[in-house]
């Protein structure tokens, strides 16, 4: 046999009963082009460990392997080995195979039946409504080691598809399951898995729940978990740390000149833009321009909120009196704009760009668990921090969320008699780019800087009149657009 290309060579060879392949295989060693890793596999690949390679190609090995087998159990809800390489199949008989980096696990059990999936060339996996029945199955095994995920993995699992496919999806597997348990005979296992669904659906008793996120479905308080994890993480970057605290300007006077721009600006950055004589004459004159009614009243209603004292020393008390806020607030902001439904929460999903935000069932039960660490917080600027971004990642109402945020984190500055903050229009892009970056990556450390920054810049607004204000502003490139200058004070 000639000389083999070595691009010609895959990852992973198996041993093979055919005798041309054996032979191919003799000449890939005899070339040094492959080496062998485990029983009957051998790797072109001569750098990396042999746990390493057979961990990446798990699904090569078992399909070689076990022609026959079935993934299953947890593997077929995870459709990966576990962290330490563990790996289960349902078998015409029970055993242990170890291989570098993967452990097999045989489980004696019935063979492939109608509905189970292909998944990788002639291995299948079970079908998700088996792979449920198969996960109440008794063990002794703990960890990894166990066939089975832990409740509250099962739990967390059955109310994500509440979430994606709601509760028909939900009543779909458990029709589902109890047409294929009687030939499984996994009749003791159904009855598991439909009390458990029954719980979910609020359909039967709730005690016997223990994920927090299935609690709260059954409770009626449904939560985005993913979102949950990222109020976590901002909350551990702000607790127990110790930010600037910038004593506001007394005067009636200097709070609603610093009103009338803390407004401008929250409607400018969300595209409702005007200039500074028109808003002017909107909110003094309380007339909105006629070819821009809605525009017009959003300014209103925005300076109304965030000029009002009394109103901006309130803060939430309470889970329940923080969506209360939220509406009462969203109320006044949008008042003119009817089919935004103002005062209510969205009844539909919403977007801005490639970001999802917070699907709409999940809105009261996600801003409620995000109180919770709110409550938590001691700076008044970590509270602000904190509720600005709960508020904008929810986004719960259709329209207006980004003012309602601000309005909001404001609040907790004003109540205890601490400067506001402005996002002035050149700070934009550094304002948005941070939110997605908490967003998207889970960085928490850009938000807090740039609202650091933000806060620093707007307690230097000391004047007392709306023109010395605006002069002071133009000196600080305030009113660029961000590709224009930068803020500077």
């Amino acid at each position: 046999m000639g000389k083999i290309p070595p691009s010609k060579v895959q990852e992973l060879v198996f041993a093979s009963s055919d005798k041309k392949e054996s032979r191919r295989i003799t000449a890939l060693l005899k070339q040094n082009l492959i080496r062998k890793i485990a029983p009957r596999i051998y790797t072109s690949n001569l750098e990396e460990k042999p746990a390493a390679i057979l961990k990446r190609n798990w699904y090569r090995v078992l399909a070689h392997l076990f022609p026959e087998g079935l993934l299953s159990h947890r593997s077929a809800l995870e459709f990966k080995p576990t962290t330490n390489g563990h790996i289960f199949l349902t078998y015409s008989y029970t055993s242990n195979v170890k291989l570098p980096g993967l452990a097999i696990h045989l489980l004696e059990g019935p063979g492939r039946t109608e509905g189970d999936n292909l998944f990788f060339e002639n291995l299948p996996a079970s079908q998700e409504a088996r792979a449920f029945l198969e996960n109440f199955q008794e063990t002794r095994k703990k960890g990894e080691e166990s066939k089975t995920l832990p409740i509250n993995e099962i739990e967390e699992r059955l109310e994500a598809i509440i979430r994606s496919r709601g509760e028909q999806g939900l009543n779909s597997l458990r029709d589902k399951a109890k047409d294929i348990s009687k030939h499984l005979k996994m009749q003791k296992e159904f009855k598991k898995l439909n009390q458990l669904i029954s719980d979910l659906l609020a359909t039967g008793k709730s005690k016997n729940l223990k994920s927090p996120v299935a609690l709260a479905r059954a409770l009626g308080d449904p939560f985005d978990p993913d979102r949950i994890k990222v109020f976590e993480q901002l909350y551990g970057e702000l607790a127990g740390k110790t930010f600037p605290e910038h004593k506001a300007t007394q005067s009636i006077q200097h709070y609603k000149t610093f009103a009338f721009f803390e407004g401008y600006f929250s409607n400018y950055i969300e595209g409702t833009e005007f200039t500074v004589d028109e808003a002017k004459e909107i909110i003094f004159t309380e007339t909105p321009i006629p070819a821009r009614a809605e525009d017009s009243h959003d300014i209103l209603g925005t300076y109304r909120i965030v000029s009002d004292k009394k109103e901006m020393s309130v803060c939430p008390s309470s889970a329940d009196h923080f969506l209360d806020l939220l509406r009462n607030r969203h109320a006044i902001l949008l008042q003119a704009r009817i089919s935004k439904k103002p005062g209510e929460f969205k009844d539909k999903n919403n977007r801005a760009g490639d970001t999802e935000f917070v699907d709409w069932p999940l809105v009261n039960g996600t801003l409620k668990k995000g109180f919770e660490w709110y409550s938590l917080l001691q700076s008044p600027f970590a509270k602000a921090v904190y509720m600005m971004f709960l508020v904008s990642e929810v986004h719960p109402f259709l329209d207006g969320n980004g003012r309602i945020a601000r309005i909001m984190m404001n609040a907790e500055l004003s109540s205890k008699g601490l400067s506001k903050i402005i996002i002035p229009t050149v700070y934009r892009e550094d304002y948005m780019g941070a939110l997605r970056k908490l967003t998207r990556q889970r960085i928490a450390d850009p938000y807090i800087r740039m609202l650091s920054r933000a806060y620093d810049f707007s307690a230097t607004l000391k004047q007392k009149s709306i023109d010395e204000m605006e002069g002071y502003l133009v000196k600080c490139d305030a009113f660029k657009e961000p590709k224009e200058g930068k803020l500077n004070f």
